[in-house]
């Protein structure tokens, strides 16, 4: 049986080659017999050739040797005296039909040699660009599989997979297609205690060492994917300890702040040696409720980022009304509330949102506010409609941000030199986190005279689309 691999034709391409080379054979010799007397053996001969090399280009050497001797029977029986016979009464016609089987094999041989250089160019060439591919993708998680994948589809592979010698065996680094059902056809070292291995037809020469190649460069590439995960792990814990160590600056002022308040308060409440005029008792008290509702801060704080970085934040969206939560944010704030100046309409379209998540935004985006601006000039509340979204503006007229450290404010443990130099930095971290998790956005820019401007946006409720949300939550 002729093999494939061994011709570097497949079948389908040999019997293709075989029935152009006889249609064309058919075609010539009826053309040629009812003209025959006008063309010279020579000329004839010469015609004869055409289906040998159509056999030769579309089905490959294999193909041609049987076209070669069907074109010579054929001139041989009917354009040789005597006709449709197989007999040669004269020498030259026999020297003729030799030198035409020579000049067909030789004409068939150059073919099947041309096609095989140029099918041999273009696996090279797709060998270049399968390693080009391979060297310029982005390294991840998945260039590892993407890499054996085009391998097992470049050369016509059902599975291929990367093995690793390990303490209790090989095991499969990473694998594509059907693997493991058979015995491999292909197994090629790709380094230490690695090897490639593939299943599928049966590979021999180029394609065999090209595979071999390959072997090299998935090697590489999971060298490469481990380098680049661990430099990702060392990025990461590089940000661990980058925010453990602000944590820890922050939470130390921060928590002795307060705490020695109170210890001054209370120790000052307990003396039994001196009597404190009703003022200075109230006054002390006051001081002990203060502090104790910044420790409470602190901790909902802290509680809050934990669970935006866990992802476990619990989101249930309803219709909210902007100007109550509003409200309910003001009486958070209690005295300090007296310097914000709200100018909110009492008819704005009901917004979707989490009321109790977008009362804790607006507590923290006007406790920032109140901080940055000055005693007398008041942080301004408004609201506008833009197309689906409902906006409430927060104006402060503090000293401002540079518009390149915008986004460094929305950074947990973020307290810029021109901000406030108290807290832990956390409060509009939260308030992106908890916008965004309600599919809003707060975004800051300049306030006309000077200062920030904080725009909270959210879409106006609509009725199907809350009651879709809600119960993609309960299915969750």
């Amino acid at each position: 049986m002729i093999s494939s691999r061994s011709t570097g034709m497949s079948r389908r391409r040999i019997w293709a080659g075989l029935g152009c080379g006889a249609v064309s054979l058919i075609l010539i010799t009826v053309a040629l017999v009812a003209t025959r007397g006008a063309l010279s053996l020579a000329d004839v001969v010469l015609l004869y050739l055409i289906p040998v090399v159509v056999a030769a280009v579309v089905g490959g050497l294999w193909a041609a040797l049987p076209a070669a001797l069907a074109t010579d029977l054929a001139v041989n029986f009917f354009f040789i005296p005597p006709y449709y016979t197989l007999i040669v009464g004269d020498l030259e016609h026999v020297i003729v039909l030799l030198s035409y089987v020579l000049i067909a094999l030789v004409i068939s041989i150059a073919v099947d040699v041309a096609a095989r250089l140029r099918a041999q160019a273009v696996k090279r060439e797709v060998e270049t660009r399968l390693l080009s591919r391979a060297s310029t993708a982005p390294l991840g998680e998945g260039s590892l599989p993407d890499l054996l994948n085009d391998i097992k589809d470049t050369f016509g592979m059902t599975g291929v997979a990367l093995l690793e010698s390990q303490a209790t065996g090989e095991e499969q680094v990473a694998s594509v297609g059907v693997v493991g059902q058979a015995r491999p056809v292909l197994s090629a070292p790709a380094g230490d205690s690695l090897r490639l291995v593939a299943w599928g037809p049966e590979v021999f020469g180029e394609d065999a060492a090209a595979l071999r190649r390959m072997a090299g460069v998935a090697a590489r590439a999971l060298e490469a994917q481990r380098l680049s995960a661990e430099a990702a792990r060392a990025d990461d814990l590089a940000q661990i300890d980058r925010v453990r160590s602000a944590l820890l600056a922050a939470v130390g002022h921060d928590l002795r702040t307060p705490l020695a308040g109170i210890k001054v308060a209370v120790s000052s409440l307990r003396q039994s040696d001196a009597t404190l005029p009703p003022e200075a008792e109230a006054e002390l008290l006051a001081t002990i409720e203060e502090s104790t509702d910044t420790l409470s801060d602190l901790v909902d704080n802290l509680l809050d980022l934990s669970r935006l970085q866990a992802g476990v934040l619990s989101v249930h969206l309803a219709e909210v009304p902007l100007d109550a939560v509003l409200g309910s944010a003001l009486l958070r704030l209690g005295q300090r509330s007296t310097q914000i100046a709200t100018e909110v309409p009492d008819d704005l379209p009901m917004v979707r949102a989490d009321a109790g998540l977008l009362e804790r935004v607006l507590v923290n985006v006007l406790s920032n506010a109140l901080t940055a601006s000055p005693a007398d000039k008041p942080v301004e509340v408004t609201a506008e409609i833009t197309g689906e979204q409902v906006s409430l503006i927060i104006s402060d007229s503090g000293m401002g941000v540079a518009a390149e450290h915008r986004d460094r404010i929305f950074e947990p443990f973020q307290r810029l030199h021109d901000r406030s130099t108290t807290g832990l930095g956390l409060g509009l971290a939260i308030a992106r986190g908890f916008m965004e998790a309600m599919g809003g956005e707060i975004r800051p820019t300049d306030t006309p005279g000077g200062g920030l401007t904080m725009i909270i946006s959210l879409y106006i409720a609509d009725h199907a689309s809350i009651a879709e949300m809600q119960s993609t939550e309960e299915r969750s």
